[in-house]
């Protein structure tokens, strides 16, 4: 018996809900598709959670990032009807809902987002419960917190502070950027030679990215050559 057979109708039914959305953003976006960071929303890349401001994860973030691409909304904003309304705010009459999905331990108070990390424990009960939630956009009487835009250099700090504590040996100079394994280095062209700071901190991300692939790390294949299933996996990987 397969997995998917041990599997209950109601996960399955999370699932398959799940994995519609993902094909139906992908059908519909081809020769079209624009990444969220290009909407005009600031928040559009990281969808949050209006009652507790956290961040959605894992297949959330994927799912939120193809409805709110789907549907236009410019607002990364979302929340549940009845968290809504707990802001007087009222989701408009014929608004269709998305679904995030949530797992559990039987028995245990607090739920977890799909893709976070839990050990191991055979004994204990996961299961997945899927909600319904919409975005700003689709509701009325929701007026959002003014946040005071952090200036170019601040976000360069920041940058600066997060980068430099993740602890890579990081080179700088030529022009080709590349994670090195066999030296364990990162190399990046000169500051200067970026067309703009995004295109660097970008570029310096994704190559930190290739560097946790090592087998002390995230133990990850990088693949021996351009083209490979195993180099074509961890580009994907670093692209995401």
């Amino acid at each position: 018996m397969s997995e998917h057979e041990h599997t209950s109708p109601e996960k399955r039914d999370v699932y398959a809900t799940v994995t519609s959305q993902i094909v139906n953003a992908i059908e519909k976006g081809v020769g079209t598709w624009r990444m969220p960071w290009h909407t005009s929303g600031r928040d559009a890349f990281s969808p949050i959670n209006v009652a507790s401001r956290k961040p959605y994860r894992g297949i959330n973030t994927i799912c939120l990032w193809a409805a709110a691409e789907a549907k236009g909304y410019a607002s990364g904003e979302w929340a549940t009807y009845t968290q809504w309304q707990e802001r007087k705010a009222q989701v408009r009459k014929g608004e269709k809902a998305s679904r995030v999905v949530f797992w559990k331990f039987a028995n245990d108070a607090d739920e977890s987002q799909e893709g976070d990390d839990h050990p191991h424990c055979a004994s204990r009960l996961l299961f997945a419960r899927a909600y319904s939630v919409f975005n700003a956009a689709q509701v009325d009487g929701y007026t959002p917190k003014a946040e005071v835009e952090p200036t170019t250099l601040e976000r360069i700090q920041h940058a600066e502070a997060f980068f430099g504590a993740v602890g890579a040996n990081l080179k700088h100079g030529g022009n080709r950027a590349h994670y090195s394994p066999d030296t364990d280095h990162i190399q990046m062209p000169p500051f200067a030679a970026f067309i703009d700071n995004v295109r660097y901190y970008s570029t310096l991300a994704h190559e930190h990215t290739h560097w946790t692939a090592k087998p002390e790390r995230c133990d990850r294949e990088l693949g021996k050559r351009f083209g490979d299933a195993a180099y074509a996996a961890e580009e994907l990987i670093a692209l995401s």
